[in-house]
Order: structure tokens, then sequence, then C-alpha cells
């Protein structure tokens, strides 16, 4: 949940917007400056580093993210990532693997109505120039700038191709491209890239301002969004390949690529699209037990084991009372026990809703299990 700081400053970046304005810093009672994590790819390597692990090193988790920004749609202080790392190589057909790896993610939820969007940033041979040409022309553009970037803009004159102000976005109309910086092995990795989505039969475009906020980010880039949220708010998974970040952090010099997906925006996703609708915290049983509670206690716990979402009633209520939790609780089927069937161990089924409702049958104990997967279809 937290590191020491310098993990994110070194490898993130110290002009990025998450360390300079979003990333919360405490010193402990050691005196050492910490950080809770805003992110998990620094981290991961950073484990890497300390841990040397078999390369390709191939890991996936799920962590608490926390940002002091304003809380908005899908993004809070306190979030969490679903995050893929695969560090240890610079090929190519890695990136392919990891966007695939995160298009069919989103798929298996059963979101159909995702768009990819795919850049190159360049590597240390190449980048250095075009950031310095895309500095000369913001030098000469920089009261047509954002009211921030007006000010701030040669901090990381990249910032300005990804920033979503109608001011930045004109201006950078007629701003260098970085396709045409790219040296001949960048280009023939991204050309791999592209030729491996289209094999994988994976639809995206070009967007040469997609840069994503990290420092560490080198040659491609990725981010996937849903247009059935807001266009501010819509990226749902996103990354990128960081081959000097093992290296930042003193480890070796091998390559890695990764994303990370916000759990509470995908989840924003799937309530747009309809996905996911069959998730119900409805018991499918409701047991009733007028003779003392230990059938009942015993009972659910036996069926909770065998599968079933079983639920029931407390504090020695009346029959009626708990067939009124029963029908309350949206249960399929009530599971009867009272004074004949306790002596006949015995259940008497009876049908809620759907199908059969308020038919009934006594079934043994023995064969209860049967008799519920047989009602329940």
């Amino acid at each position: 949940m937290f590191e020491d700081a310098a993990v994110f400053r070194r490898g993130a970046g110290e002009t990025t917007e998450v360390v300079r304005k979003e990333m919360y810093e405490f010193e402990d009672k050691g005196g050492r400056n910490l950080a809770l994590r805003p992110e998990g790819t620094a981290s991961v390597v950073r484990a890497f580093v300390q841990h040397r692990p078999q390369t390709p090193w191939k890991i996936w988790y799920a962590t608490p993210a926390f940002r002091y920004e304003r809380p908005q749609a899908g993004r809070y202080r306190q979030h969490h990532q679903l995050g893929v790392e695969a560090i240890g190589s610079e090929d190519p057909d890695l990136d392919v693997e990891v966007i695939a790896l995160g298009s069919d993610y989103l798929g298996a939820l059963g979101l159909g109505r995702v768009e990819l969007r795919v850049n190159t940033m360049g590597d240390d041979a190449c980048m250095p120039g075009y950031r310095a040409s895309l500095g000369a022309y913001l030098s000469d553009h920089a009261s047509e700038l954002c009211k921030e970037h007006s000010q701030s803009w040669s901090d990381d004159p990249l910032r300005i191709l990804d920033c979503k102000q109608p001011e930045c976005e004109k201006a950078r109309e007629d701003a260098p491209r970085l396709s045409q910086a790219l040296c001949d092995p960048c280009r023939d990795h991204f050309a791999r890239v592209s030729y491996g989505l289209e094999a994988a039969g994976i639809a995206w475009t070009r967007d040469e301002c997609l840069v994503r906020g990290f420092d560490y980010y080198t040659r491609t880039t990725f981010e996937f969004s849903s247009p059935a949220l807001t266009a501010a708010e819509n990226v749902i998974l996103g990354g990128g390949r960081y081959d000097k970040l093992s290296l930042e952090l003193g480890g070796p010099d091998v390559g890695g690529i990764g994303f990370g997906s916000g759990i509470e925006r995908v989840l924003l996703a799937c309530d747009a699209e309809g996905v996911l609708t069959d998730v119900s915290d409805s018991p499918e049983v409701f047991v009733i037990d007028v003779v003392g509670g230990q059938v009942a206690r015993d009972l659910t716990l036996e069926l909770r084991r065998a599968g079933f979402a079983a639920e029931r009633a407390f504090d020695a209520r009346s029959m009626k009372a708990q067939l009124r939790l029963a029908d309350r609780s949206h249960a399929r089927l009530a599971l009867i026990v009272g004074p004949d069937e306790l002596v006949a161990r015995s259940v008497t089924v009876r049908v809620l809703r759907g199908d059969g409702k308020g038919d009934q049958e006594s079934v043994e104990r023995g064969a209860l299990e049967t008799a519920i997967r047989k009602w329940l279809g």
C-alpha cells in the first residue's frame, strides 16, 4: 500500500502530474519519506529489481491506489487497479500479447463498445530530439496554451500532447509530429506491433497524441476507452512499454510492458452497457425452522458447502414471520422444517417464485440437494 516515495519520483518522473500534485507523501517515525501507492507498475518493477525472478516475468495484481485529486466518475482518492506486467523482453510480439490480453479481458466481461488507440513514443535515441523540436514550437505558441500549460509547458513539453483543454488541442495542431522523428528501430518495432494486432483481429487506431502520464513509457503506448462513458472519463484500461524503468530503479537493463485498469471505471462501463446483469445477492433457498433453529443452523451450512446460496432467519421467529422474510429475500425456494419434518428427517420444499410457484413436496434429507437442483433448473 505504500512505498519509498523515491520509487515513484525516479520511476514515474518528477514533472508528472501524479508526482507533483496527486501523490500522498508522509514521513514515518523512522524519518523515511513514504508515499501511498498512486499506481502499480513502479512497485512491481521495484519488486523485480529486489528479487530478480526468472525472465520473462509475467504477473497480474489487484491493488488499491491513492490520488489526491478531485473525485470524479470512476476515479476516487482511493480506487483500485487491476494490472498486468511482463518484464524481461523488448520483443514487440510481447506488446501484442499484453494488448490482446487487455482486449480479451474486457471482452470476457461482455463489453462490446470498446475502442483501442495505440501509439509509439520512441526511445532514448529519438525522443530527446523530438522533445527539443516540440519545445521550440511551444516556446513560440505558449500564449495560446491553456492557463496551466502556458506557464508550465517547459517542465515537460509532452504533457501538451495529452491535454484535453481546447486551447492546447488547437495550439498543437501544427506542432511537430512524433511519427516523423522516430528512429528506424522504433519504426520497425511499431510496425511489428501493428501487424501483430491486425493478425490478432484487434481493431485499433493510431493516436500520435497518446503519450500517457508517466515518464517511464518508451515505444508502445495504448488505451482502451468506452464510448458509453463521458469523454473526459472514459479510459478503462491503459498501459505501455517501459524499457528503462528497471535500470532507473537500480536493476538490470531489461524491457517491460504492462497495463492498468481502474476497476471502478470498468464497472461503470459494464453498467452503461448493461452487462453483468445476472449478478444477484438473492439467496436461492431460504431455510425456515420452527423447531429451535438447530436444523436451520446445520442445514444452511451444509447447503452453502454444496454450492447453494442459502439463508435463514434468526431469533426464533414464527412460521409466518419466517415465510415473510423468505419472500422478501427473493429466494426461489423455501425449505421448511417443522415438528413433523424433524421426526421424519425430511424437509418440505416450497416454490416461492417462478415456474411452479406455490408447489411443494416433502423430501428426505439425503435427497435434498438433488431435489433443490431439480427445482432450480
